[in-house]
């Protein structure tokens, strides 16, 4: 069974999507961006955007009663292999050893111009 997770702190479309998703133990998450609560992107730098998306997913973990510890894969979607680096300065201050299993894709676009976009499986 299905359990959907929402935060208030996070935008949202919930007719299309959830911003989690719970089953048997297991939090799925959507893909999040840099984009504030009123759906506006914000952040200037890689490093700006980067902070913002981690929050945002914060915001999902908490609201599913759990952090990052709890997180086994990560998903990583960039616009540009160039700022992969300084993503990662900001993802490693998010994480504790074991790091969790991850992959990162460049891809040409993301919703809303968007240049990163994170997405997490955690389990309870």
């Amino acid at each position: 069974m299905r359990k959907a997770i929402t935060s208030s702190n996070v935008s949202s479309s919930p007719e299309i999507l959830s911003q989690a998703v719970e089953v048997d133990g297991f939090v799925f998450t959507s893909g999040q961006i840099h984009m504030s609560s009123d759906f506006k992107l914000v952040g200037e730098t890689m490093g700006d955007k980067a902070i913002k998306v981690m929050e945002n997913l914060k915001a999902v973990l908490e609201a599913a009663s759990l952090t990052f510890e709890n997180v086994i894969k990560v998903t990583v979607y960039v616009t540009d292999m160039a700022e992969y680096s300084k993503f990662n300065d900001v993802y490693l201050t998010y994480f504790e050893k074991p790091m969790p299993a991850r992959e990162v894709v460049c891809v040409k676009e993301l919703p809303l111009g968007a240049s990163i976009e994170v997405s997490l499986v955690a389990k309870k």
